[in-house]
C-alpha cells in the first residue's frame, strides 16, 4: 500500500542558504504524524514544500503515490490535501456558517458562476451545518467570525479546513496561544474531526504532541535525526540532547 504521503531527499535552498536538507519522510494513510524540533529547524519551510507554497530545490514529495513537483496550491488541494496556518486565516466579517459553506464550494460541485445561488441549495447548507456541529460552533452559526474566541476561531479553521473533503490534513501549530482549557478543547476537536484520516502536524506543546501522535519526525538544522513512536522518541538520547532535553520528563 502506497504511504499517503512520501518525502525522498526534499532539499529547500534560499540562494546559498540550505534550509530543508535531504529529508526522507513516508506517513502511513490514517496516521497521525507531529513533526517537531527547535524554532528554525525548518518546519514551517517543510509545509510551505509538502503544500505547494514553496517549490522545492531538490526530491521529490508525493502526495497517494502522485508527484506534487509544479503543483499550485490549489491544485495540490483538490488533490486531497489542506492545511490550516499558525496565524488564524478566516473571513471575520462574514458568518461562521458563511466561512465554512465557502470551503465546500468546489467540493460540491460549485464552479465559478454569478448565476449559482448557493443560498437555496439545502445540500450545501446541510453539509456546513454538519462541519458546524462537528466543530461544536452551531451556537455560533450567524454570528461574525471576527467576534468569536480566539479557540472557537481556531476551531473555526479546522473546519473550513477538512471542509473540502480532504483525507490529508496539514495543522501548523493549532493550539499555539491558547490557554490549557483552550488547548484541550482543540486536541479533543483534532482527534474527532480527524478520525480515519492522514494527519500531519507541527506543534510545540509537547503535552499535545505526544497525547495526539501515532508518530513523531524530529526535524532539527532541515533534517530529521528520528521518526518513531512517542515512546521510542522519548527515550532517544539525540533527540533528548538536540532538542527535547529535560522537558520531556514532564509529559
Amino acid at each position: 500500500m502506497n504511504p499517503a504521503l512520501e518525502l525522498d531527499n526534499l532539499t529547500k535552498s534560499f540562494g546559498k542558504t540550505e534550509i530543508i536538507r535531504g529529508v526522507d519522510l513516508s506517513i502511513g494513510k490514517g496516521e497521525r504524524h507531529a513533526i517537531i524540533g527547535p524554532n528554525g529547524a525548518g518546519k514551517s519551510t517543510l509545509f510551505n514544500l509538502i503544500t505547494g507554497r514553496f517549490p522545492q530545490t531538490g526530491g521529490s514529495i508525493r502526495l497517494h503515490g502522485a508527484d506534487l513537483a509544479g503543483k499550485a496550491p490549489f491544485e495540490i488541494n483538490r488533490m486531497g490535501l489542506s492545511r490550516s496556518f499558525q496565524i488564524t486565516n478566516i473571513f471575520p466579517k462574514m458568518t461562521v456558517f458563511e466561512n465554512v459553506r465557502c470551503s465546500l464550494l468546489w467540493s460540491m460541485g460549485y464552479r465559478y458562476n454569478f448565476w449559482s445561488m448557493v443560498g437555496r441549495s439545502r445540500a450545501l447548507t446541510d453539509s456546513a451545518d454538519e462541519i458546524l456541529d462537528q466543530i461544536n460552533l452551531t451556537a455560533r452559526r450567524d454570528l461574525p467570525a471576527g467576534v468569536l474566541s480566539y479557540a472557537e476561531q481556531r476551531a473555526l479553521e479546522i473546519g473550513i479546513t477538512i471542509a473540502g473533503g480532504a483525507d490529508v490534513i496539514m495543522l501548523d501549530e493549532p493550539t499555539a496561544g491558547m490557554s490549557h482549557s483552550e488547548t484541550d478543547y482543540i486536541v479533543d476537536l483534532i482527534r474527532v474531526v480527524t478520525e480515519g484520516k492522514t494527519l500531519v502536524m507541527v506543534e510545540h506543546d509537547m503535552g499535545v504532541v505526544f497525547g495526539l501522535a501515532d508518530q513523531i519526525s524530529v526535524l532539527v538544522y532541515g533534517e530529521i535525526i528520528a521518526t518513531g513512536t512517542p515512546e521510542a522518541v522519548r527515550a532517544n538520547p539525540k533527540v533528548q540532547e538536540a532538542y527535547l532535553g529535560e522537558a520531556l520528563e514532564a509529559h
